[in-house]
């Protein structure tokens, strides 16, 4: 039952959020006002719905080192994403043309910002944190990431391929992340910094999403395997060897660290509370 109020809850929010997003999107600014509002709003709801269910501190939320962390998870998302289209520029795939739009960046953080945090409140936060209390870390990750990855088929250049890049690279690698640091911050962080690096600076799509123009006025050409084609570098080879090298990187910060959930027999599930490691 938490489940269905813990999700029910952060969805509305998200559901409200992005609509109004949509309707709003030929203007930046109340784009970006939105997102960030959307943001704030998802967290607020998701340390009140937790508390209310859980009975609990909602420690994977907490305010202290939220900047920190949510500093170091964007640095991460930005580097990833830098490494991923300087291959493919170096191969000929990517041109930067000149610069592009400030107020179209501007709307962009805000829009990255709201679809980073709800994203990460609902999959990392709800679903995969419970699964996980049930069946132990592996097989959370692996029936979370595959939905993450599906979700993004109704994207509109989307295809069965970026569904897979996806639920690894954003599934995967961002479930590693929550894993080794026991918090949201960080791979909130990283989603939104890979993010707002592909749309908002270098003005790629995003998921198969055409994005507005970032602060860089360029485009992609070449073969899908190295460019990603219309779903953007997502879809990239390069993307998929990096991300899946920062997710074993993250894995194996949890394993050092104690955080992997063995699986649990039924006995211990019947019994089991929220004693994850934070």
């Amino acid at each position: 039952m938490r489940f269905v109020w813990q999700f029910a809850a952060v969805a509305a929010v998200a559901l409200i959020g992005s609509q109004a997003s949509y309707a709003l999107q030929e203007n930046p600014w109340f784009t970006l006002v939105l997102g960030l509002l959307t943001a704030v709003l998802t967290l607020l709801v998701y340390r009140w719905v937790v508390r209310r269910t859980e009975r609990r501190p909602v420690t994977e939320v907490a305010r202290e080192g939220a900047g920190a962390a949510i500093g170091r998870g964007t640095l991460i998302g930005v580097a990833l994403f830098v490494a991923v289209i300087v291959s493919i520029a170096f191969l000929g795939g990517y041109e930067i043309s000149g610069l592009g739009s400030v107020t179209g960046a501007l709307g962009l953080f805000g829009f990255m910002a709201a679809a980073a945090v709800t994203e990460e409140v609902i999959f990392r936060g709800v679903l995969f944190r419970i699964i996980e209390e049930r069946t132990g870390t592996w097989i959370a990750l692996v029936l979370t990431s595959v939905p993450f990855g599906l979700l993004h088929l109704v994207n509109p250049h989307a295809n069965l391929w970026g569904a897979i890049v996806v639920g690894i690279e954003g599934g995967a690698m961002l479930t590693a992340a929550y894993i080794a640091t026991r918090n949201l911050w960080v791979p909130i962080g990283l989603h939104f910094g890979w993010n707002f690096a592909a749309g908002g600076i270098f003005s790629t799509e995003v998921s198969g999403n055409d994005t507005q123009q970032g602060l860089l006025d360029a485009a992609t050409s070449g073969p899908m395997l190295i460019t990603g084609g219309d779903f953007g570098p997502e879809g990239s080879l390069f993307a998929v060897l990096f991300c899946v090298l920062v997710m074993i990187a993250f894995v194996w910060l949890a394993h050092r660290r104690g955080h992997l959930v063995p699986r649990r027999r039924r006995a211990d599930r019947a019994g089991a509370g929220t004693t994850l490691p934070q």
